[in-house]
Formats: C-alpha cells, sequence, structure tokens
C-alpha cells in the first residue's frame, strides 16, 4: 500500500523534472504549463493523461506551493477562474474522450480563457427559465438569446452555454449543454457598469450562432444535470477555496483594528470578534468540504459555504467602512475600467464594501442557496412548485 508520504515523494520528483526540463525563469508561460499538465501536476486528482495523476485532491496546494517556491509562470488563472474552476470539472464529468483531450490541456495552460453563459435578463435565480434557444440544423445548432451577467466575456475564447433545445418539455428538461466559441460570428459583448465604476461583467448577444453538435457537453436535454455540476463546482471556487486563517477581509479588519486603536469602541470590538470567529468557522468548513469531496464532485453542501462566504464577506466589509470613520466614505477611483479579477484585499475599503453587495448574487443568490441547503441537505419539504410539470412554452413570462 503506498504510504501518504510516498505520495508526496513521488508528486515532488515529478515536479523537479518539469522544473529541471523546463526552467522557470526562461521558459515561456504556455510551453511550462503544457509540460506540467503532461507531467500530471495540473489538477493531480484529474486522470492519468488528462493533467492529473488520480490522488487526492487535498495533495493539490502541496503541488501548488512547490512550483510557487520555484518562480513559475502564471497560467492566467485571474482571468480564467471559470475555465479553471468550472469548465474543466465539468468537461472531465460530462465530456467525451475528444472533448476532453481537446479542451482541458489549452484551458489549464492559458491559451485558451472561458465565459459561462447561464444566467438571462429572466433568467437569474430561476436558472431553468432560460429562454435562449438551441435549434438543430444538421450536424450544428443554431443558437438565438441573450446572456447577462458574464464575467471575462471581453475576454474569453470559450464559453460554457446553456440554451432550450426542446420548449414543449418542463423547463428542466428541455435544456441542453455546450461548449460555445466566443469568437463565432453572431457572437456580441458588452460591458455592464457596475456601482464599483468598474466593468467586470457583460451582457452576450448570440445571434445565429451555430455551434456544432461535437460541442455539445452530455446528451440532449440533459443539460440541466450537467449545469448543476457546473454551479456546485462554482460554489466551492467562491467560497471553498483554501485560504489562510486571517485571509480576505476579515484580515484586513483586523489589522486595521490593531493598527489604530483610537478606532476601537467596545461595540466595533464585539462585532469584529464575532465575525472574526464566523469567518474562520466558514474557512474550516470549507477545509472539510474539500476533504469530503476529495473522491468525487461536489454536491449541494456546496451552498452553505458560498452562503456564509457572502455573509461574512458583507459584513466584515460594512464594519471596516465603520472603523474608518468619515475615511470609509471615500472611495478610491470610480473610473471604468475592466479589471482582470476582484482584489478584495488589495483594494481600499469602499471598494470592498460596494462590490461585496454582489457576492449574495453571483454563484447563485443566497435565496436560492438557502433553498437549495433546506430541502437537499437537511431534508425539508421542498417549496410548492406549480411549474415543473408544464412544458416551457406554456408558462408565462
Amino acid at each position: 500500500m503506498t504510504t501518504p508520504d510516498a505520495v508526496r515523494d513521488d508528486l515532488r520528483r515529478r515536479v523537479e523534472t518539469v522544473l529541471a526540463e523546463n526552467d522557470p525563469a526562461t521558459t515561456d508561460a504556455v510551453t511550462f504549463h503544457r509540460a506540467r499538465f503532461d507531467a500530471g501536476l495540473a489538477w493531480v486528482h484529474f486522470p492519468i493523461g488528462l493533467g492529473g495523476l488520480a490522488v487526492d485532491r487535498e495533495l493539490q496546494p502541496f503541488v501548488d506551493a512547490l512550483f510557487e517556491q520555484a518562480g513559475s509562470p502564471g497560467n492566467k488563472a485571474e482571468i480564467n477562474s471559470i475555465g479553471l474552476g468550472m469548465a474543466a470539472p465539468t468537461i472531465l464529468a460530462y465530456g467525451t474522450a475528444e472533448q476532453r483531450q481537446r479542451f482541458l490541456r489549452p484551458l489549464w495552460s492559458g491559451e485558451e480563457i472561458w465565459c459561462q453563459l447561464f444566467s438571462e435578463p429572466g433568467a437569474g435565480s430561476d436558472l431553468a427559465a432560460v429562454a435562449t434557444r438551441a435549434v438543430r440544423d444538421g450536424d450544428d445548432w443554431i443558437v438565438n438569446g441573450q446572456k447577462v451577467w458574464t464575467s471575462a466575456a471581453h475576454k474569453a475564447q470559450l464559453a460554457i452555454l446553456v440554451a432550450r433545445t426542446d420548449p414543449s418539455r418542463p423547463k428542466h428538461a428541455g435544456l441542453t449543454y455546450f461548449i460555445c466559441d466566443m469568437t463565432a460570428p453572431g457572437v456580441e459583448v458588452r460591458p455592464l457598469r457596475q456601482i464599483t465604476g468598474e466593468a467586470e461583467f457583460n451582457e452576450v448577444f448570440l445571434t445565429d450562432v451555430r455551434i456544432p453538435d461535437a460541442h455539445r457537453l452530455g446528451k440532449e436535454g440533459e443539460g440541466w444535470r450537467v449545469a448543476t455540476t457546473t454551479l456546485n463546482n462554482e460554489r466551492v471556487s467562491i467560497g471553498g477555496r483554501a485560504v489562510p486563517r486571517e485571509s480576505g477581509v476579515v484580515g484586513v479588519a483586523a489589522r486595521l483594528w490593531r493598527e489604530f486603536p483610537e478606532k476601537r469602541t467596545p461595540e466595533l470590538h464585539h462585532r469584529l470578534l464575532r465575525l472574526w470567529v464566523e469567518a474562520e468557522v466558514s474557512r474550516l468548513a470549507a477545509t472539510r468540504l474539500r476533504q469530503q469531496i476529495a473522491g468525487g464532485q461536489p454536491g449541494p453542501e456546496t451552498s452553505a459555504v458560498k452562503l456564509s462566504f457572502a455573509r461574512v464577506n458583507q459584513q466584515v466589509s460594512g464594519l471596516e467602512v465603520e472603523l474608518h470613520g468619515e475615511d470609509g466614505l471615500r472611495y478610491d477611483d470610480w473610473t471604468m475600467v475592466r479589471p482582470d479579477r476582484v482584489d478584495f484585499a488589495g483594494r481600499g475599503a469602499g471598494y470592498r464594501f460596494l462590490r461585496a453587495k454582489g457576492n449574495s448574487i453571483e454563484g447563485g443568490t443566497s435565496e436560492i442557496l438557502r433553498n437549495i441547503i433546506a430541502e437537499r441537505v437537511l431534508g425539508l419539504p421542498g417549496e410548492a412548485r406549480v411549474d415543473k410539470d408544464i412544458a416551457w412554452k406554456d408558462l408565462s413570462r
């Protein structure tokens, strides 16, 4: 039986081999990360030949740390979180052998950036209500519709897309999941300016966009099931990442408290202590969740981690503004920019306070997540859903 120490020693040797053959100081990023993928050190829990070694998911931070210490170049993770955290595990779960070979390696190496075409103006919290249509035309599908709140769409080459292929079936049953070429004719991307002054998000218009059936992920009509896998992974990537104690916004607030004793009051101290504890509980719960899902795909319990992350982020950012007093009303720069990533800890208090408002919307609204926890984790009776057995075309919209 292979011991944990033996597995770590093997991983260390593999990392050393990649570094010896691809000097991080002189090797371009794409070539370096192709070599890392081929060595099974991209996602170590993925199968052999697909960027992994079929070992415990919890060993990934160990491998990442070894590469980071050696000065490994980046693979555009700051703008490809959807590809790395959501598209990759979904392709692994539902993709054909050809799709896995085609998409996983360039996704990992940063050659192809991904976005997510799920939400629509009339289908946000109720994702199953999407109206974007995909109609079969020989070996292709012709897609028409509008998507919204799409991160990185202005930089993406590919997208994961849910569209309605059978309006005569109930809303959950008539969906199909596709991989969409964002450079194809008929794809138009427009920025959406946020309360922060920036535009991380976009709206995307699809007009007679052709998608080959070879880029369908999962069976026709199985889109809801495939999308659920994506969403569960999304909630892990948002709120379940491995982070050190007192990181993120609670760390910023704690440092502010220590450095400026004149800002302290008993009431603020009590609130900070309570939120510090809640942030630590959330961090440890995320660690436990990652251990539980080490052998497979995440399930509905991921909703609790993301729900806690959103609530703590919003409350801590509000407390930080109060700790700053009058200076908390200042805002760094309300300039229209298109950032590559959300940098909570590296920005001002005003930015954190405003941007945190989106945490309870993105990746599933907190209201919907509470329903998922109640019904699918705690086993409580579900809400009455009068539309679940009615053909989508017959629903009022």
